[in-house]
């Protein structure tokens, strides 16, 4: 394991509870595994995702997630990658076909765990597990042209950041997406 993203989620500050307790157990989970960076590990494995921000703040870009048939984040797996915002930039970038977005900060913005239930990708069954995520915040310019990477979403929109929460049909997302727009309020 990669000792840099361990300690930089070491010394992350979290937010609140949820963050905090989320927190101690993907480092217990770096602990345990050897292969917490590979979807091979079918329990848990890291991911990073991405709040992406207009200039002025007041809209979040969104895709439409095909598996989760929900409006979303950007985001994906590791995949042995253990420079987890290259993997947020990369998704972002491949999931909404904007080319210019780049961080807001390179500190983890957010963390949290997501319940992955279980699905069918690319004709193959995927148990449920967890993704260990860590989020960044990036920002993109609204005018730049936009795409859908079909084998993944099929929708790609600019949202008012205080109703982007409320485009998703999961319930926990919401309350992730009102957190991390909560936090930009108070971001300097």
């Amino acid at each position: 394991m990669n000792r840099c993203i361990y300690n930089q989620i070491k010394q992350y500050q979290p937010w609140n509870e949820q963050e905090e307790n989320d927190r101690r157990v993907i480092l217990q989970c770096m602990d345990l595994f050897d292969n917490i960076l590979l979807r091979e590990n079918a329990v848990a494995h890291m991911t990073a995702s991405s709040w992406i921000v207009n200039r002025d703040r007041t809209k979040v870009l969104m895709i439409y997630h095909n598996i989760y048939d929900s409006w979303a984040w950007t985001g994906g797996h590791a995949d042995g990658e253990a420079d987890l915002l290259s993997v947020a930039l990369r998704e972002a970038k491949e999931e909404t076909g904007i080319i210019n977005i780049k961080p807001v900060t390179e500190d983890i913005y957010s963390l949290e765990i997501l319940c992955v239930n279980r699905h069918v990708k690319k004709g193959k069954y995927v148990s449920s597990h967890l993704h260990l995520n860590i989020t960044y915040l990036l920002e993109a310019d609204e005018g730049d042209e936009i795409r859908i990477k079909a084998d993944e979403n099929s929708g790609v929109r600019w949202a008012d950041r205080k109703e982007a929460a409320g485009l998703s049909s999961e319930s926990w997302m919401r309350g992730i997406y009102n957190k991390l727009n909560e936090k930009l309020d108070k971001f300097k």
